[in-house]
């Protein structure tokens, strides 16, 4: 039987109960964890990723999909080796001004969760000024925002030159990320 084949079928499905019920059996098997992030949970939201860019699915097959991803990693998570100490490695994230899409936001922050790095969300719809007075705050090592309007893919650019202005550009690395 090929678990991460199963995995795979689920998370496009977007069924989470045998997303983690395949995930806990392929970890009882002894499936190395990473071997099921990359080749089930992660090949699987690939796949459905491909299939909403062709428009093969809809919204809330995606959200469907999320769902069982997160299932899958909540399953996943007490497996994966930590490589950092909790603490360490502290991530912000949230969408820009205008943008209410946050989707792949929170793909990224469930991976993010299973690396047990800090990560302070600043959630959707997020103005220039609260990132600026998060990172200046919290003194992140990454900033990540998330646009996937175009209209909206501007405010990255605004938060970028905010953060010159005060001197913290050079303090904080940056990713982009969204439509």
């Amino acid at each position: 039987m090929d678990y991460y084949k199963l995995i795979r079928d689920t998370i496009i499905e977007g069924d989470a109960s045998q997303t983690m019920k395949y995930t806990k059996e392929a970890l009882g098997l002894k499936y190395p964890p990473e071997n099921v992030l990359k080749n089930g949970l992660m090949a699987g939201i690939n796949m459905i990723a491909e299939k909403f860019k062709d428009e093969d699915v809809l919204i809330p097959e995606v959200l469907m999909s999320t769902r069982a991803l997160h299932a899958g990693i909540k399953a996943l998570q007490p497996y994966l080796e930590v490589k950092v100490k909790k603490g360490s490695i502290k991530i912000v994230i949230g969408t820009v001004y205008g943008d209410l899409h946050d989707v792949g936001k929170n793909i990224i922050k469930a991976l993010l969760t299973t690396m047990n790095v800090d990560v302070i969300d600043l959630g959707i719809d997020v103005p220039v000024e609260k990132f600026v007075q998060v990172v200046e705050k919290e003194k992140p090592e990454i900033l990540m925002m998330s646009s996937l309007l175009t209209t909206t893919m501007n405010q990255m650019s605004l938060v970028i030159e905010e953060l010159s202005k005060r001197g913290l550009r050079d303090k904080v690395t940056i990713f982009i990320g969204g439509g």
